[in-house]
């Protein structure tokens, strides 16, 4: 049996071999090749392997085949060379060197994606954020894909996690697929896979699936629900008018006019009624209000005044623009917290769409449901906005009753009886 490749030897030296970046595959001689491939992202380098390229006599003197030698950046020239020189000797021998090495391992989905989350979690900001990619990432939406072999994803395994969630949840189903992208992209660098990514959304899935904007947030640029928490906690920390007005405005799912316009008059134990003329329905709402927000209320009510969130003139509520000024460099906005709020409720619990809507104020659209709607379901609505107030908070402020925090002027038995008072 004989060995067919180049004569000349040691064609590369390692300064080409690091400065290289035309694709294709470049020879050193002996078998051996240094494959380059265009990488993943546009402005990352390129990908670099080595190969051992042989053709043995007989009826498969023709026939060619490569055997993956590791990755330019793990595997040195030298190493590579002695690598491609033991399977020189074996074809000596009249040994096949695919035959005689031992069997690869077959990277699967589920490996590359807890392989990334291990080396790339020490640098997330908490806990939480590790979670979501691994609740994610695992067998809640990519059972499927954990099976299947790295190398062998494509655009039809991908689809296959996606469409089934992309118009239900469209916030979970685009970081999904950012996060599968990404998952992909680092299995190319470690040679694990080849060829584009079968996640990528510009110009490739984009193709495939309805764009997000039609389907979640309209114009009003928001957080990701999940990045809440730790926000608030950084509103905890500032001593500003402005901080305490966002952070009752997220707990309470309102609107920035509604915020800025309350007055004392609305607030009554642990409701904030705000009357209708300052409603965008045109409908008065009352909002239950959680233990922080009667928090926020006991401290400013030392202030005095009409309205419970002053401005700096005398008599003059808290400017439209001083929330907005605190997230705008964010990139999002303060209606945007609603969207925020009404992901999580579809996202992260079971509850009913219409309560959801109701705690938006939303009006509702159909006009034979809207005429036999009679209450706003406030007391269905308190333990959702606990709930949230428990998300917000980062789950480390337990539910109470929120009898025991009402202000000192409020008699229990009054609040029991409003309790039970529904609209009429």
């Amino acid at each position: 049996m004989g060995l067919r490749m180049a004569q000349r030897r040691n064609l590369l030296t390692a300064k080409k071999v690091q400065a290289e970046s035309r694709t294709g595959r470049h020879a050193d001689g002996g078998g051996l090749y240094l494959v380059v491939s265009k990488a993943a992202k546009k402005d990352d380098k390129p990908n670099k392997r080595w190969a051992f390229i042989y053709s043995r006599g007989g009826r498969d003197q023709n026939k060619r085949t490569e055997l993956g030698i590791g990755s330019a950046a793990d595997v040195t020239l030298a190493e590579a060379r002695e690598k491609a020189a033991a399977m020189q000797a074996a074809i000596r021998r009249g040994e096949d060197p695919k035959a005689a090495r031992a069997p690869a391992t077959i990277v699967t989905f589920g490996d590359a994606a807890d392989a990334y989350l291990a080396a790339m979690a020490p640098s997330w900001r908490n806990e939480k954020h590790v979670a979501q990619w691994r609740m994610t990432l695992g067998d809640a939406y990519c059972k499927s894909l954990r099976s299947r072999p790295v190398a062998e994803v494509a655009v039809a395994d991908v689809l296959s996690v996606l469409s089934p969630i992309w118009g239900k949840v469209p916030e979970t189903a685009s970081r999904l697929r950012g996060r599968i992208e990404a998952v992909l992209d680092a299995a190319a660098v470690l040679n694990q896979r080849a060829g584009d990514n079968p996640a990528r959304w510009k110009g490739h899935l984009q193709k495939l699936l309805p764009p997000r904007r039609k389907l979640s947030r309209g114009h009003h640029a928001a957080m990701p629900w999940d990045d809440v928490p730790a926000y608030v906690q950084s509103l905890r920390d500032r001593p500003a008018m402005s901080a305490l007005a966002l952070e009752f405005t997220i707990l309470t799912a309102a609107r920035t006019g509604e915020t800025i316009g309350a007055r004392w008059p609305e607030i009554d134990g642990d409701i904030w009624t705000v009357p209708a003329e300052r409603m965008k329905a045109n409908k008065r709402h009352r909002v239950p209000l959680v233990p922080r927000c009667i928090e926020i209320l006991a401290e400013l009510r030392k202030l005095g005044g009409e309205y419970i969130f002053p401005g700096a003139k005398e008599g003059q509520p808290l400017s439209n623009m001083a929330m907005l000024e605190m997230v705008k460099p964010l990139g999002i906005t303060v209606h945007g917290f609603r969207s925020s709020f009404r992901d999580w409720a579809a996202e992260a619990t079971e509850y009913p769409a219409d309560l959801i809507e109701m705690a938006l104020s939303h009006a509702i659209s159909n006009e034979v449901e809207a005429a036999y709607r009679r209450g706003d379901m406030l007391d269905r609505r308190r333990p959702v906005m606990l709930a949230w107030e428990r998300h917000c908070l980062g789950n480390s402020k337990p539910v109470v009753d929120n009898l025991a925090v009402l202000p000192d002027d409020q008699d229990r038995s009054n609040h029991e009886d409003r309790q039970a008072d529904t609209d009429r």
